[in-house]
């Protein structure tokens, strides 16, 4: 490995480390604003009377909807950011691709509260348990599908992970 290489390798997981400290605040002061007013707009839209209240709650046709941690998913920021930072790839590759998945997570996620606003306000009956499945199963699958669509998008031809190790191995065994 060349020592350029090296240095970069080491600045990809730094960097992995350092955004991962302080229990994801980074990810949450971003965009928690970048999920909240979307919705709140996407929700005046339909009705005008919509409303912002203290924090993340918003007021749409009676119904009180607080988006939380957990919606705005400062996780799944960081497990993408992960996958591309843990996958060799030209700077420029990088950079659209990290893009490419914040932003399509972003407009997804916002889509989704969206909607479950639009369940709740229906009253839909199974609300409860469309929202625990989506949560549990399709936060996850969506997030594999839009790695997936990325990787087929930027032409990554790495492992995540693995190829690091694999190039470093090599070295290793290279010297002796």
């Amino acid at each position: 490995m060349k020592e350029k290489e090296g240095w970069n390798l080491f600045f990809r997981y730094f960097t992995l480390l350092i955004f991962g400290m302080g229990n994801l605040k980074i990810f949450y002061l971003i965009f928690t604003p970048l999920t909240v007013y979307p919705v709140l707009w996407l929700l005046k839209l339909l009705d005008a009377n919509t409303s912002l209240l203290e924090g993340n709650l918003l007021f749409f046709e009676g119904i009180y909807a607080q988006i939380i941690s957990a919606c705005v998913a400062g996780a799944a920021y960081y497990l993408m950011l992960i996958l591309n930072l843990s996958t060799p790839m030209k700077k420029e590759q990088r950079i659209a691709s990290v893009l490419f998945l914040f932003i399509t997570f972003l407009v997804i996620n916002i889509l989704r509260i969206f909607v479950f606003v639009l369940l709740a306000v229906s009253g839909f009956y199974y609300f409860d348990l469309v929202h625990k499945f989506v949560w549990y199963f399709g936060s996850t699958v969506m997030l594999v599908a839009i790695w997936f669509v990325n990787v087929w998008k930027f032409k990554i031809n790495s492992i995540p992970i693995y190829n690091d190790f694999r190039e470093i191995f090599r070295d290793m065994t290279k010297r002796k």
